[in-house]
């Protein structure tokens, strides 16, 4: 060991080294990579410390001018990569070495102006360690040593591809040690992968707990987690203590809940910033608070003096997290307990994370307000004050004080002022246990009596309970055993209730309607009907009584496969009827000869219509007498001039089909144009009066207002213009495409050519 770390370490007070620091300094493993495992609170940063003293020192005893930095050590979380900053600085201080550090949540320019003025060992977290190397603020390329610390936690947080990036940018001739609680398979793969045949050491002995760690388990009930806390605080009195929740939320309201309680404490957690962090724990070092609320955050590497008790208020959602907890207590050799607060629903839980991780505790009531008060005392005659000489003020104040008061008087005013300054305890009730049942008290001496009802009346304790309650007004306390017999009923009553019962039943006996009860000088004999005998098991028949045929001699069923090639015949419906032929059996018979049909003649007349459609009768008036009028049909078409439009008329050899007609090509011959449009010859007007007739019911049914109503009662709009559509309402023609159009009717939007000017106002 180099003498400037051996003088360091005497100073400090180390007179023998841990087991994993004597590991790791081993002469053999001087340049070797290494991949190191140790309980908490075993001296890591002290052992790394000294592993690698070798590599960056050599032979010398001090370190030359700050240049590029020759180690670098990478933690988790801010506040460990400060205590190890912190842990380094006095191992190093008698060698001149410059430590800097270069974390999350300080100011990264000073950062970057110390790494430009030259630094010996760099630490810091992943995040802000990538920064300044992609900004080419940190230059690796001196490094000799490169140090995980807590490399699980790393990858936990989700920081392996900052410390792949980082060790991948190191040089190849680095020394490279990780130091973990816990090796999981990712960081065997980390260690084959930037590591050089790294040697595996290890000091946890596997199926032991920590020694100086007392587990303990509080089951409470789930509104009485924080009271017991309080307690538990208040009974250990310990000088430094922490209480460990799983969510930022959590942690504020236990801070609050223990500031407005008296308690001195401080909260630690990711939603604070770094100078807020640093003195939260700078006040729990110095002694200015003695509690502190954190998450997680807390609970790697962080070493606080006297921190002799750590709670889980909630608890911990694995095994590592439960060992890394606890591990902030119990450290260097001083002992410490970790309790876990279990309400009711959460007791199975903290057994399986108590059997996973192998450890005993012991399952204990929360402290009462009893024995806190009496802890009190005990500690205010232990205390030190009443250890030495009394001054000459002292003395002077003590003898008036007894010319005035009495000493039980000043004994109470001591006890008084010793509280005043103390958190009062809280009343705890104990967590109900499920299973039990709650104990009956015994039933007192009782006489029985006899209802003239029974097992012939179908009586039922059921009913017999709730009508001596009712008819004796008796309590269902008072009513005990109750023994239905075959003709009458026993029951037991409570002494103390039986003379207001036989004062109402009076001379007559009757409880109720036709049921009497009567007082019996003994115990009643058991006269019940016994139960029928139980029927005798069903002895199951063979479904056969025929022998089975054995199964080698039994002929295997038909398969379709089987069946004879051919046509495959159908059999008969009844009896004698011969199946219908299929189109399979039809063979390679002719088919009958095609009929063309009317439509496909190539010339002659249309075809005729249907004979619903034939007669060409003319539409009947509305209202008239006459009901043989002839009627044109709805769907009956005009005859078209040779050459006009035909469907289903033969298409000539050549020709293009246009939707299964074809069109003569060459000029239209000229005429007039019919009602619809460009037909050759104009359609007749025997159908205009049902044309006009349709247009007006089309016109009144357009608007939907007017469909529900009665002709001729529509009422006027404003201004005594009528609706459209209705009888004197429309003007014919003047609507869109040809409807009718209401009058008074003004269209909206911009007037054609006139762009969007505003119509004007009517002087």
């Amino acid at each position: 060991m180099i003498a400037t770390l051996k003088e360091a370490l005497t100073e400090r007070g180390f007179d023998t080294m841990t087991d994993v620091q004597e590991a790791v300094t081993a002469p053999e493993l001087a340049d070797a990579d290494l991949l190191v495992s140790a309980q908490t609170g075993s001296g890591k940063t002290v052992g790394f410390g000294l592993a690698i003293a070798g590599t960056l020192l050599g032979s010398d005893e001090r370190f030359g001018p700050p240049a590029l930095p020759l180690a670098l050590v990478i933690a988790p979380t801010r506040e460990l990569a400060l205590q190890v900053q912190r842990e380094l600085q006095w191992l190093y201080a008698k060698t001149g070495a410059k430590v800097v550090s270069c974390i999350g949540g300080m100011d990264a320019r000073d950062e970057r102006r110390a790494l430009e003025r030259g630094a010996h060992i760099v630490v810091g977290t992943p995040g802000r360690l990538r920064d300044h190397i992609m900004r080419g603020a940190f230059d690796m390329s001196d490094l000799r040593a490169v140090v995980l610390d807590e490399a699980d936690e790393m990858l936990d947080l989700g920081f392996r591809e900052d410390l792949e990036y980082m060790l991948g940018e190191a040089p190849e001739t680095k020394r490279t040690l990780l130091f973990s609680a816990t090796v999981p398979p990712a960081i065997v793969e980390i260690a084959k992968t930037y590591q050089r045949d790294a040697v595996r050491v290890t000091t946890i002995s596997r199926g032991v707990q920590h020694s100086d760690i007392s587990y303990q388990v509080v089951k409470v009930a789930a509104s009485e987690a924080e009271h017991a806390i309080i307690n538990l605080l208040r009974f250990h009195d310990a000088p430094a203590s922490i209480v460990f929740a799983n969510t930022r939320a959590t942690v504020a309201r236990l801070a609050a809940r223990f500031a407005n309680r008296g308690l001195s404490v401080v909260s630690l957690s990711g939603e604070l910033s770094q100078d807020e962090r640093s003195h939260a724990l700078q006040s729990l070092r110095d002694g200015r608070a003695r509690v502190c609320v954190a998450t997680d955050v807390a609970a790697r590497g962080i070493d606080l003096p006297n921190l002799d008790l750590v709670i889980h208020a909630d608890l911990p959602m694995n095994t590592e997290a439960l060992l890394h907890r606890s591990g902030r207590t119990g450290r260097a050799g001083r002992k410490g307990v970790s309790v876990l607060i279990a309400p009711d629903r959460a007791a199975a839980k903290a057994e399986r994370l108590l059997k996973w991780a192998k450890i005993n505790a012991e399952w204990v009531p929360p402290p009462t307000a009893e024995e806190i008060l009496a802890l009190d005392e005990q500690r205010l005659r232990e205390a030190p004050v009443w250890q030495g000489e009394m001054t000459e003020d002292e003395a002077r104040f003590a003898a008036d004080l007894l010319t005035e008061r009495s000493p039980e008087e000043i004994a109470a005013a001591c006890l008084r002022l010793y509280r005043a300054g103390l958190s009062a305890p809280e009343d705890i009730e104990l967590a109900p246990n499920p299973k039990a049942r709650p104990e009956r008290a015994a039933f007192g001496p009782w006489v029985w009596f006899e209802l003239s009802v029974g097992q012939d009346k179908r009586a039922e304790a059921r009913w017999l309970l709730p009508m001596l309650c009712r008819a004796g007004n008796l309590d269902k306390s008072s009513i005990g055993r109750i023994k239905v017999q075959t003709s009458t009923t026993a029951v037991e009553i409570a002494e103390s209730a039986a003379p207001a019962l036989i004062a109402r039943l009076g001379d007559s006996g009757v409880l109720e309607e036709d049921i009497t009860a009567r007082k019996l000088d003994s115990a009643p004999d058991d006269t019940r009907t016994p139960r029928a005998a139980p029927r005798p098991e069903r002895r199951e028949r063979p479904r056969d009584d025929r022998p089975a045929r054995p199964r080698d001699d039994a002929a295997p069923k038909p398969r379709w496969s089987d069946a004879p090639e051919g046509p495959r015949k159908s059999a008969p419906r009844r009896d004698g009827e011969t199946p219908k032929p299929r189109w399979s059996d039809a063979g390679d018979a002719p088919r009958k000869p095609y009929k063309p049909r009317p439509s496909d003649a190539p010339e002659g007349p249309a075809r005729t219509p249907h004979r619903a459609f034939a007669e060409d009768r003319a539409p009947r008036a509305h209202g008239s007498d006459s009901a043989d009028a002839p009627r044109k049909p709805r769907h009956a078409k005009p005859a078209r001039p040779e050459g006009g439009k035909s469907y289903g008329t033969p298409r000539p050899q050549g020709g293009k089909p246009t939707y299964g007609t074809d069109r003569p090509k060459g000029p239209r011959p000229s005429g007039p144009k019919g009602a619809r449009g460009n037909d050759q010859t104009p359609r007749s007007n025997d159908a205009a009066p049902a044309r006009a007739e349709g247009a007006k019911f089309r016109a009144g049914a357009a608007n939907v207002s007017q469909r529900m109503e009665r002709p001729g009662s529509a009422k006027p709009k404003s201004g005594g213009k009528p609706f459209a559509g209705k009888p004197g309402g429309a003007k014919p023609g003047a609507g869109k495409f040809g409807g009718p159009k209401p009058s008074g009717f003004k269209p909206r939007g911009p007037k054609p050519g006139g762009g969007n000017t505003p119509p004007r106002r009517k002087p």
